[in-house]
């Protein structure tokens, strides 16, 4: 995994925009939340595609909720990989938005979604030289526009696209060329190391923790066990807890979120993960020289 272009380890730094632990907010949520605003749950995150246009009484239960807590927005549909040109009009209708409801950070994925159209999915970038400088171009661009640092995620794949560098050089090579953040998903270094044979403790050690803006953590589906499906749909399952305590031990506790997309119980339920999101964070606040090499 060694590379001239891989940036070197740093602890993740203490001026992160959010803090605590934060839960994906869906529409089967909206009256739980206004019903019982949960006091565990620190930030909120929202996909701004899904609510940029919505007005009348969900636009303004939106606007409540954005008013008490801290909003994140993470983007479905910019394609910042794709081949087709940015669509500045919808980054000036984002800005909007993510003024209006005074959002903390924007990230989107580290892939594709389309071309002339939207695919609905997430496409892995080939890991070429090539690629780094055309995404990374395309990230200073978004940042011009929205006048703001974004994050990049770390996606979950299922085909390793050719290439000249591994998944964690091009996360780093981007990152750092693009002089971005890194929006983490633990999930997806977990289910990555299955799907295509990794270590996922030693791509976690490698990573550019000191652009964290925030990490996601959520449940995936075990197909075999050397194929697992990034689902959002389940609990999150012992061994990714377990890396998130290995993220937490090697460079300090930062901002992290519960996702949830499909099979969304109740949110008492929910909140009985985010809590654990809670547990671990006190935990390695308490512990005096958590940090390992």
């Amino acid at each position: 995994m060694n590379n001239p272009r891989q940036t070197a380890v740093a602890v993740a730094g203490p001026g992160f925009a959010v803090s605590g632990a934060g839960l994906g907010l869906r529409s089967a949520l909206l009256d739980q939340f206004q019903a019982n605003p949960p006091n565990q749950v620190d930030f909120l995150e929202i996909a701004p595609e899904n609510w940029m246009r919505v007005g009348g009484a969900r636009g303004k239960v939106l606007r409540r909720l954005s008013e008490r807590y801290p909003f994140v927005c993470h983007g479905l549909s910019l394609s910042i990989g794709g081949p087709a040109p940015l669509d500045d009009a919808f980054l000036l209708e984002l800005k909007a938005f993510l003024d209006t409801h005074q959002a903390r950070v924007y990230t989107e994925h580290l892939s594709y979604c389309g071309d002339s159209g939207q695919l609905y999915d997430l496409m892995p970038i080939p890991f070429t030289e090539e690629a780094v400088s055309y995404v990374a171009r395309r990230i200073r661009h978004v940042q011009d526009v929205l006048e703001r640092r974004i994050g990049m995620e770390n996606v979950s794949t299922y085909a390793a696209p050719a290439g000249e560098l591994s998944e964690l050089e091009f996360l780093n090579a981007v990152i750092a060329e693009a002089d971005c953040g890194l929006h983490l998903d633990i999930n997806n270094i977990f289910v990555n190391g299955i799907n295509h044979g990794f270590d996922a403790r030693a791509y976690l050690a490698c990573i550019p923790a000191d652009r964290i803006m925030y990490a996601h953590i959520a449940g995936h589906l075990y197909e075999d066990d050397d194929l697992r499906i990034d689902t959002h749909g389940e609990d999150v399952l012992p061994e990714v807890w377990d890396l998130l305590d290995e993220a937490y031990a090697r460079y300090g506790v930062f901002p992290t979120l519960l996702e949830r997309d499909f099979n969304i119980p109740p949110l008492a339920e929910l909140l009985g993960e985010v809590d654990q999101i809670v547990q671990r964070q006190r935990k390695w606040r308490g512990v005096r020289g958590a940090h390992v090499a």
